[in-house]
């Protein structure tokens, strides 16, 4: 099982190529400028100088590209950091069951599932909907009950065909609906990315979600 993996290393090394070669250039830009600023200054006609204004105003605002470039490169640095910690940290994630709202790819097995009803209510549903946002399944839970176990069958008892669903808690009280939740899937998490800049985790079901979404880890059962 893989337990960490990040993003192909040449896309990394040719955003710092490109990053550095920018730098390069406002660089070189800069020390151009300084150079015929002052030979300019030097040859200038002494009994007509020219207006030193527009000169400033150039100065200024190359040595503000030039501090926004460093600036720019100080950022990179701190979040490269910022994601190897959060990778570092992860690596302890890697076989634990994760809690989060999300998808499941169905293939067959049953799936942990916890419910969020409003406390308001009297009575709570678990539905399943199939990717395309279609009541599939619905079922009766009990208030207040832990996680429990979803075999994947539909109103009689066939097994769903293989695919992405979507698991929502839906409270009653009395006839009327208060509310539909989404409802809370536990994964075992078999892979930690970084994508964009931005931690991800795999579950072993094939979904991904960003690793802020999980709201709670277990052991494995």
């Amino acid at each position: 099982m893989e337990i960490l993996s990040s993003l192909p290393a040449n896309a990394t090394s040719g955003a710092n190529a490109a990053a550095a070669e920018t730098a390069s250039a406002i660089t070189s830009d800069f020390d151009m400028f300084l150079q015929l600023l002052t030979t300019q200054m030097r040859n200038q006609d002494p009994l007509n100088p020219a207006d030193s204004t527009e000169y400033t105003a150039q100065l200024a605002t190359f040595s503000g590209v030039e501090q926004q470039v460093q600036t720019n490169d100080l950022l990179r640095e701190l979040q490269g950091a910022f994601t190897a910690m959060n990778m570092g940290q992860l690596s302890g994630w890697i076989g634990m069951e994760a809690r989060a709202e999300m998808p499941i790819n169905f293939a067959g097995q049953s799936t942990s599932v916890q419910l969020s009803p409003s406390p308001l209510a009297d009575r709570v549903e678990l539905i399943v909907r199939d990717q395309n946002g279609s009541v599939v399944a619905n079922a009766p839970a009990i208030l207040g009950e832990g996680p429990f176990e979803w075999a994947g069958l539909d109103n009689d008892g066939q097994p769903l065909p293989n695919g992405t669903y979507t698991l929502s808690a839906q409270s009653w009280r009395g006839e009327e609906v208060l509310e539909e939740r989404y409802a809370f899937v536990f994964a075992e998490i078999t892979e930690a990315q970084t994508l964009n800049g931005e931690v991800w985790v795999t579950m072993s079901n094939g979904v991904s979600i960003p690793s802020e979404a999980v709201q709670g880890l277990r052991s494995p059962n």
